[in-house]
This record gives structure tokens, C-alpha cells and sequence, in this order.
């Protein structure tokens, strides 16, 4: 009878032990797009952010996508709010839903990507992107390669955010040749390649040799339109060299993915949560950096323009050189 009841017991206690390894994790998070997946830079790093967090077990993750749906960015970041611990708001577009409804909605804890919003409460934290320093580099290169002495950007839209890329892109070009001209186009939509490659034809027909694009999946067609050319695109959000090594010279990388990991696991592993806060993730965060893809890849900058480049990066994170922004 004994040994019957040991072998009961131990059965039990594997059997609870099988549902402790297998349950699932306490911590459910949505993340909300104001665009779509598939850009290959910021949506997509929002994502692989959330997609990582589950594959370590981490969270229950839910994605969803507004596509751009103006009508879509309050009903949906509710709705995720009614059924998530977590909501990750991705976009400057959730700014008033945010103001609104965050403070009404006080059991859900609220992260804000791309802009800050104080005053609201103490569910939202705000991440925003020193975005403008990563510009200012890949302005430098681009003023470095262009052998024009023009070169462009093509922008999703006139927006603060948007010019704070433009401002550094054009200040580190100033840096490097104080002749450079550097013309922008906008292109009123984040999810229109065809429009991108338009604009990128036009600044390369008036002269530019190297386009920045600054458009999330508009910026697809500025690819295009490098290759067509034979002239040099820059990346952006992500290390999109892969994409053409041919002509994509490098990318200004802003690691949105990686600023939810830490947000989240701040939460789960420290208790830590940075309501009410808004966090600047600089160059000295690692999370605004300039990447070149690997070595396997044709390489337009060169060693010794790199090693300049990694100089004025550690003279932006002591402070020696101030990269000017658009935000007030």
C-alpha cells in the first residue's frame, strides 16, 4: 500500500510539474501596428521584437495591424487593451487614442513607440528614438560617397518625427562636405512603393547619387529605383543592406524590436515599469546605430570611412558634437 501510494504521489507530482512547464505565460501582450508588417525595417522590427519574446516563453503574444486605417487606431489599441496585460501602441498615429483612453483604461499597461506622451498616467511609458544622431552618420557617409555633391532623401511625410531623421541627415552631409546640397521629397504615405521609386527617379535625375529613404514600405521603391539608376540608396529602421548590396551603401538602424524586449523584460524579471516616463533611447543605448550588412556583402564604405564614422559616433554619445533635431 505504500509503495502504491509513492508511486501515486510521484505520479502527481510530475504530472503538476508537466503543467507548470507547459503553461502558458502569465504575461499577455498585444502589439499594435499603426501600418503593416512586411516593410522589412520599423513595423517588421516591432514584430520580430514580439515574435522573440514568445519564442522564449516569455509572453503570450497577439499582433495586430491597422494598416494605415485611420479609422482602425482607437478601436483596435481597446480592443487589445480589454484582452492584453500589455498593449505596445507602434506609431505616432495612437498619440490622441492614447491621451484618451489610457487613462480610462488604468489596469492595462500601455508602451508608446516612436513618440513621447507625458502627464497621461502611470500605464504609459513613452520610447522615443534619438534618431537624428543615426541620421547624422549615414549623412555623413552619403556626403562622403556622393561624388555629385547632391544627394536626397525621400520621407513618408512632413512630420516632426520624419524631419528629425532629415535634420541629422543633413547636418552629418554638411559635416563631410559643407557644399552638399541635399534635396527631400515627401511622399504623403508609408505603403506606396510605386510613389517612392517616383520620387527617388526624380532626385537622382536632378542630380542626387545617393537617396535616403525614410518611408517604411514606400521606401521599397527607392531600392528600385537605385538599382534602375546604378546609383546608391541608404536604408532605414533596419540593416536592409541584404536587400540589394549592389546599391543599399548602409542603413540607420533604430532597434525598435529590441526596446520592446528590454521594456517587457524590465517588467517580468525586475517588477520594473517606467510609467509616466518617457525613455530617449540614444546612440549610448546601442538601440540608433548605422550598419553595413556582413562581409559577405559588396562593400561602398570603406575602412578607413568607417572608422571616421565609429569617431563622430563616440564623439555624439560624450557630447562633443550636438546633432540638431526637429523636435522642439
Amino acid at each position: 500500500m505504500k509503495k502504491l501510494f509513492s508511486l501515486l504521489l510521484a505520479v502527481a507530482l510530475i504530472a503538476s510539474l508537466s503543467v507548470c512547464a507547459f503553461a502558458e505565460p502569465a504575461l499577455k501582450v498585444a502589439v499594435v501596428l499603426a501600418g503593416a508588417t512586411g516593410d522589412r525595417s520599423f513595423y517588421d522590427s516591432a514584430n520580430d521584437g514580439l515574435k522573440k519574446l514568445v519564442d522564449a516563453g516569455k509572453v503570450e503574444g497577439t499582433l495586430i495591424e491597422c494598416k494605415n486605417d485611420a479609422s482602425m487606431f482607437t478601436s483596435n489599441l481597446i480592443s487589445a487593451a480589454e484582452s492584453n496585460d500589455v498593449v505596445v501602441a507602434v506609431g505616432w498615429e495612437f498619440w490622441d487614442a492614447l491621451a484618451e483612453y489610457a487613462p480610462q483604461l488604468p489596469d492595462t499597461k500601455f508602451i508608446f513607440i516612436d513618440n513621447g506622451l507625458d502627464g497621461v498616467g502611470e500605464n504609459l511609458m513613452s520610447i522615443t528614438y534619438a534618431q537624428n544622431e543615426g541620421s547624422f552618420l549615414v549623412g555623413y557617409i552619403a556626403g562622403k560617397l556622393s561624388t555629385t555633391g547632391k544627394i536626397g532623401a525621400v520621407g513618408g511625410e512632413d512630420s516632426e518625427t520624419i524631419n528629425d531623421f532629415i535634420v541629422g541627415y543633413e547636418a552629418g552631409a554638411k559635416l563631410a562636405n559643407e557644399n552638399v546640397e541635399v534635396q527631400v521629397q515627401y511622399a504623403g504615405t508609408y505603403d506606396d512603393p510605386a510613389k517612392g521609386k517616383e520620387l527617388a527617379l526624380a532626385l537622382y535625375d536632378a542630380g542626387c547619387d545617393v537617396v535616403f529613404q525614410v518611408a517604411s514600405l514606400t521606401g521599397e521603391g527607392v531600392f528600385e529605383a537605385a538599382k534602375e539608376r546604378n546609383l546608391l540608396a541608404i536604408g532605414v529602421d533596419s540593416d536592409q543592406k541584404y536587400i540589394d548590396p549592389e546599391h543599399i551603401a548602409c542603413s540607420m538602424i533604430k532597434k525598435v524590436g529590441e526596446s520592446i524586449e528590454t521594456a517587457i523584460n524590465d517588467l517580468i524579471d525586475n517588477g520594473s515599469w517606467q510609467g509616466g516616463q518617457i525613455w530617449v533611447a540614444d546612440m549610448s543605448t546601442g538601440l540608433v546605430d548605422v550598419g553595413y550588412g556582413d562581409d559577405t556583402m559588396t562593400q561602398q564604405v570603406s575602412d578607413e570611412l568607417k572608422a571616421e564614422v565609429e569617431s563622430i559616433k563616440q564623439q555624439i554619445i560624450s557630447g562633443e558634437i550636438e546633432v540638431p533635431t526637429a523636435f522642439n
